[in-house]
């Protein structure tokens, strides 16, 4: 628990100290913000900030920092200098400077930024790939919770159908009808669920493994015939809302478009990921008390859990909320691992339906023209999933390929921010070095992973190689640029 409280003390002073910092090499001002200067009543609509707040955590989070979490609790207490220093330093630079570009570009969906910045031909692969990251957002986002509420009763096609009828009116609408008015109270009751769950930590004092005893892979420890992940880079993929998130990227320009000033950004962006970083430092704390917790393990003294190390991430958010929380703590879990996927779900859907217009050049207002994105999207994501139902592992994989495509969406945004900063003349390395860790975070997994090339441990320099490129390519870079400017 030492551990726990440290890292929660260091993530408070993270957002007053190194976000300032970054906030102050941004430089927002008092110019007109595109919510004020292009509102359409659908998209561009100036809200209350501590509403814009609980969307953006809402949009961002869903059940990211709570499954990851959960999942990367396995490798032990080295989760938590992840989801701290990532969290700091990677992850709400990220959705900060992101959200803040968009801004300063009117809005922009975050292929046009890249496309500004790395060029056209980076653009038109990164909208592809974007989109389609978006669709399979909000396909695992539909059979999860689908199957969840199966179990309670009714069939899982019903429920998706249902899901999917929200999902086309939450995308058409605009986003004061019903983001604006519900998203709110569900990020609420994740808070909510969060802070219970603190204060139970504080008041049992669990003893769960610390840092400075505990500094090793204990998934591969605990399991050595089944848990064959190491760290790096498996650790950077699992836990990504917890610190960063390619696909925050694509969620910060959504409340960019309701932001009446700029000055308001820090606490908006940098402040939702530190409270996502602290949701997940909670339930990296509540799993690792119940696979590692002493006197025994907390799947040996809760009543059902009999899966123990396996247990599914939604099955210990719902075991240690009622051991824990009892009626209210059930009602919690639900919302948790129900509604929040759907929320995330639906934005990503929007976020797909803006950029495929922004690339168009297609005006939202006319609902006709809005169906001409939606039609079409929807139909990959039903094609999507019913690939999912039909193969027995389909879910499964499908999660593996969005965890990698969401780290390296990240890549490419950090890339972009450096290059931003760099023809600003501002202090670059702020995005940089989170930019060169990820890149090689990314291209080590998609060496070593069975999901991706399987080479095992004769990947891990190929991922180097890629490190050394990446530096290479941006010294050479910034030589060029730094003389285009001095002549």
């Amino acid at each position: 628990m030492i551990s726990f409280t440290l890292s929660l003390i260091a993530l408070v002073l993270g957002y007053l100290l190194y976000g300032r910092f970054v906030e102050q090499v941004f430089g927002p001002d008092d110019r007109v913000t595109p919510a004020v200067a292009k509102a359409d009543g659908l998209d561009y609509i100036v809200l209350p900030n501590w509403k814009i707040f609980m969307i953006q955590f809402l949009n961002i989070a869903g059940t990211g920092p709570i499954f990851g979490a959960i999942m990367g609790a396995k490798f032990g207490p080295v989760a938590y200098l992840w989801i701290v220093f990532g969290c700091i330093f990677a992850g709400a630079v990220h959705d900060y400077l992101s959200g803040m570009l968009s801004m300063r570009h009117g809005g922009a969906g975050l292929p046009e930024m890249i496309g500004h910045y790395l060029g056209k031909t980076t653009k038109s692969v990164m909208l592809v790939f974007t989109v389609l990251l978006l669709i399979m957002v909000g396909t695992v986002f539909v059979y999860s919770p689908a199957e969840i509420l199966h179990s309670m009763g009714g069939e899982t096609i019903m429920w998706v159908a249902i899901i999917f009828c929200y999902y086309i009116i939450a995308t058409m609408l605009p986003i004061d009808k019903i983001i604006g008015k519900v998203y709110p109270l569900f990020a609420f009751s994740l808070l909510f669920m969060a802070a219970a769950l603190m204060v139970w930590l504080f008041l049992h004092w669990p003893t769960v493994p610390e840092l400075w005893t505990n500094f090793y892979n204990m998934g591969a420890a605990t399991e050595p015939d089944t848990w064959k992940d190491a760290i790096f880079p498996a650790l950077f993929i699992t836990i990504a809302c917890g610190a960063i998130s390619g696909f925050h990227g694509t969620q910060s320009p959504l409340m960019s478009r309701c932001v009446k000033s700029e000055k308001t950004g820090r606490p908006i962006f940098y402040g939702a990921m530190i409270t996502e970083g602290i949701v997940a430092l909670i339930w990296a704390t509540v799993a690792s008390w119940f696979f590692y917790g002493e006197p025994a393990p907390g799947y040996e003294l809760i009543q059902n859990a009999t899966a123990g190390f396996h247990t599914s991430a939604p099955a210990v958010v719902n075991l240690v909320c009622n051991d824990w929380l009892g009626v209210a703590g059930a009602i919690l879990a639900m919302l948790g691992v129900v509604a929040a996927p759907i929320t995330s779900g639906d934005t990503a859907f929007r976020s797909g339906r803006l950029i495929v217009a922004e690339w168009l050049k297609l005006d939202q207002r006319p609902i006709p023209k809005r169906l001409y994105i939606c039609v079409p999207m929807f139909a990959c994501s039903i094609a999507m999933l019913v690939w999912q139902i039909e193969n027995p592992d389909g879910f499964n994989t499908i999660w593996q390929y969005f965890g990698w495509s969401n780290q390296a969406l990240s890549v490419f945004t950090l890339w972009t921010l450096t290059v931003y900063l760099v023809r600003r003349k501002k202090i670059f390395w702020i995005t940089l070095i989170p930019a060169l860790f990820m890149t090689t975070v990314c291209s080590t997994y998609f060496f070593v992973s069975k999901q991706m090339l399987n080479l095992g441990d004769a990947g891990y320099p190929f991922g180097m190689v890629c490190l050394v490129i990446a530096i290479v390519w941006f010294c050479l870079w910034y030589r060029k640029e730094t003389n285009k400017n001095n002549n």
